[in-house]
C-alpha cells in the first residue's frame, strides 16, 4: 500500500529523533525501520558514534534505506532537533515520578494521524541512548511519554525494535490496516450456477460408475459435496478440472 504523500500526511509530518546514539548500526537499523513504514524524517542529537550516516555498519544495517540515512540531520541538542515540531513524545520503558501523561504507541499514532482536526500538528518521537535511555529533563520537556506494552518480566526492546513498533503503529493509523492484495495469487473467473450444476451432475455420474455412490440409496453424499464445494468459491477452470476428472473416471469405468 503506497499512501499519497501530501503536506498533511503523517508520512511527511512525523519526525524520528535519536538522542546520543552509541552504535552506528542502530542508526542504520532505525532508518530501515522508518523506510519500511514510509517515514523519512530522521534527526540525530549529538551521536556518540563517529560518522553515523556513512559508517559501514550503519550502511549495512540500513539495508536499502540509504536515502533515509543520508538525508538524516545531525544537531547538537534536542531543542534544535525539535525545531519545526509542536508536539514531542518521549519513548521510554522507565516511568518517572514527574512524568508527562503516559500513552501507548497506538494512542500516540491515532492522535498524530488525525490531521483533519489538527492540520498544523508536527509531531516528533524522541528515542534515548541504547544503554541509559533518555535523561529526565528531556522526558519532562515532552508532551507525552510513550511506554510500549511489553512483557513486564522482560520489557527490553532495542532501539530499532522500539522505532519499528512506533513506525508500524503510525502507519496503521495513517493508512489503515487493509492489505493490498493486487498481484497476489491467481484469481480466475467465478463459475456460473449452470457450470457448477453441470459439474455436480457429471461428478454424481462418475461416483455412481465406480460404486462410491449408490444411486438407489444415495443418502446425503451429494448434498455434503455441494456444501463442501460451495465454501470454496469455485472458478470456471476449477469446474473444468473436476469435470475432467469425472470424464476420466467414466472413460475407465463407463456406466453399466
Amino acid at each position: 500500500m503506497n499512501p499519497t504523500q501530501t503536506d498533511t500526511s503523517l508520512f511527511k509530518r512525523l519526525r524520528f529523533v535519536l538522542v546520543e546514539t552509541s552504535r552506528a548500526g542502530n542508526v542504520g537499523s532505525v532508518a530501515r525501520a522508518m523506510k519500511t513504514m514510509g517515514f523519512s524524517d530522521l534527526v540525530l542529537v549529538a551521536p556518540k558514534c563517529q560518522d553515523p550516516l556513512t559508517d559501514p555498519e550503519a550502511v549495512a544495517f540500513a539495508s536499502g534505506a540509504i536515502d533515509v540515512l543520508s538525508q538524516a540531520r545531525i544537531v547538537a541538542d534536542v531543542r534544535q532537533a525539535l525545531d519545526g515540531c509542536n508536539f514531542a513524545a518521549a519513548v521510554s520503558a522507565r516511568l518517572r515520578e514527574f512524568s508527562p501523561p503516559v500513552w501507548t504507541p497506538r494512542a500516540f499514532a491515532s492522535f498524530a494521524a488525525d490531521a483533519g482536526n489538527q492540520p498544523e500538528l508536527r509531531p516528533a518521537i524522541v528515542f534515548g541512548n541504547e544503554r541509559v535511555g533518555l535523561p529526565n529533563g528531556i522526558v519532562e520537556g515532552c508532551n507525552v511519554l510513550i511506554n510500549i506494552p511489553a512483557n513486564p518480566d522482560y520489557s527490553s526492546l532495542n532501539l530499532s525494535q522500539a522505532a519499528q513498533v512506533l513506525a508500524y503503529e503510525a502507519r496503521l493509523a495513517a493508512a489503515g490496516d487493509g492489505v493490498d492484495a493486487r498481484g497476489v495469487g491467481f484469481h480466475g473467473e467465478s463459475a456460473s450456477v449452470t457450470q457448477v450444476d453441470g459439474m455436480y451432475a457429471h461428478l454424481e455420474q462418475a461416483l455412481t460408475a465406480i460404486g462410491f455412490l449408490d444411486a438407489d440409496n444415495p443418502k446425503k453424499l451429494m448434498p455434503r459435496l455441494k456444501r463442501l464445494f460451495a465454501r470454496t468459491g469455485l472458478e470456471t477452470e476449477e469446474v473444468n478440472i473436476l469435470r475432467g476428472i469425472a470424464s476420466a473416471i467414466l472413460k475407465a469405468r463407463p456406466p453399466r
